[in-house]
């Protein structure tokens, strides 16, 4: 949902704004709606990677990062929504602090990979940010918990500009637009149906992950496997 007439990103010269990184070195980057991102904050970006990283406070002060002012009840909505309200009521840290008041430790080393990112997502649920970065954003979950987040992940994405990067599939084939990339270049891009018609990559892998099998060549699937990464829009 990027248009880029220039690509290249130059650090700024000086310390940039408080609320920027880097400045394009020519041209210029938009939405499609016509919104120049230099004029876009971090607060309007909300978030997830695979290797989710939390800060060392509660629970509660790491859902609210993005939005301090949000109430209790705020929070909990949206740790329900992530599908974390569950465990969180069951954490207590060395210190006998529990609940949303617990501490997750450096980095959430308290917590795992998966309750991290349920954390993650009920950030970004409670910012409610125009633009989403969703990195992996469900590759810690299993099967059943991405399933219960997927409707609300989905809803979530109605109306903001989207990108998502996932090699499992399944959490992307009803973006709009779909990019394939292998080995650092463009091969493909279009929508799941269009990438399915052409049986490049993208329809390779899809047919390995919704039920098929390695083929003649498993040397050549597997290869095919590591090197090709759906990366989407929306």
């Amino acid at each position: 949902m990027f248009r880029a007439f220039e690509s290249r990103l130059d650090p700024f010269p000086e310390a940039p704004p408080p609320d920027q990184l880097f400045a394009a070195h020519r041209g210029t980057l938009a939405l499609l709606t016509g919104v120049l991102l230099g004029g876009i904050g971090r607060a309007a970006i909300g978030m997830v990677t695979q290797d989710t990283s939390l800060l060392h406070r509660s629970v509660r002060e790491d859902i609210a990062h993005g939005r301090p002012d949000a109430t209790e009840a705020e929070i909990i909505a949206a740790a329900a929504r992530a599908e974390a309200d569950g465990f969180i009521g069951t954490l207590r840290d060395p210190k006998g602090r529990a609940g949303y008041g617990a501490h997750v430790g450096e980095r959430g080393v308290g917590l795992s990979g998966g309750q991290r990112q349920r954390i993650a997502l009920a950030r970004v649920m409670l910012s409610d940010a125009p633009i989403l970065v969703l990195d992996e954003a469900t590759s810690a979950l299993d099967s059943e918990v991405e399933a219960a987040i997927q409707a609300t992940l989905y809803r979530l994405m109605e109306g903001k500009t989207v990108i998502a990067i996932a090699h499992r599939l399944s959490t992307i084939a009803a973006m709009d637009r779909l990019v394939v990339m292998d080995r650092g270049r463009i091969v493909e891009a279009g929508t799941h149906a269009q990438l399915l018609a052409t049986n490049g990559i993208y329809a390779r892998l899809w047919a390995h992950q919704s039920g098929g099998f390695l083929g003649d060549d498993p040397d050549e699937d597997v290869s095919a496997l590591a090197g090709g990464v759906p990366y989407s829009t929306t």
